[in-house]
C-alpha cells in the first residue's frame, strides 16, 4: 500500500510517497535524513512490522524540511533518503 505523506497548498503538491509493500523495514532512509524526518511506525500492529513514515512533526513543512537535500536542476543526485532505499520504496512529488 502507498501512503502518501505530506501537504498540497497554491504552490504545489508536496509529498514523500512510501509503498510499505516494498518497504523492508531497514531503516537506511532514517538514517540518512538529516532533518529526522523519516521515522519507522508499526504500519499493522499485529503483524509487528517496522515501515518507514514522514513524522507528524514534519508532515505539514515536508517542503522546508526536504529543502537542503532536494536537488536543484536537472542534473542533480538523487535524493539521499531514496538513494539509500534498496527497496526503491520511496518518492518525492516535487
Amino acid at each position: 500500500m502507498q501512503a502518501h505523506h505530506g501537504y498540497e497548498d497554491g504552490s504545489g503538491r508536496f509529498y514523500i510517497t512510501i509503498d510499505s509493500q516494498r518497504c523492508n523495514g531497514c531503516e537506511a532512509c532514517v538514517a540518512v535524513c538529516p532533518a529526522q524526518v523519516l521515522v519507522m511506525i508499526e504500519e499493522d500492529p499485529m503483524e509487528q512490522v517496522l515501515v518507514a513514515a514522514v513524522s507528524d512533526e514534519h508532515r505539514r513543512k515536508i517542503k522546508e524540511s526536504c529543502a537542503p537535500c532536494k536537488p536543484t536542476g536537472h542534473d542533480s543526485p538523487t535524493l539521499p533518503c531514496v538513494a539509500a532505499c534498496e527497496s526503491v520504496a520511496i518518492q518525492h512529488s516535487w
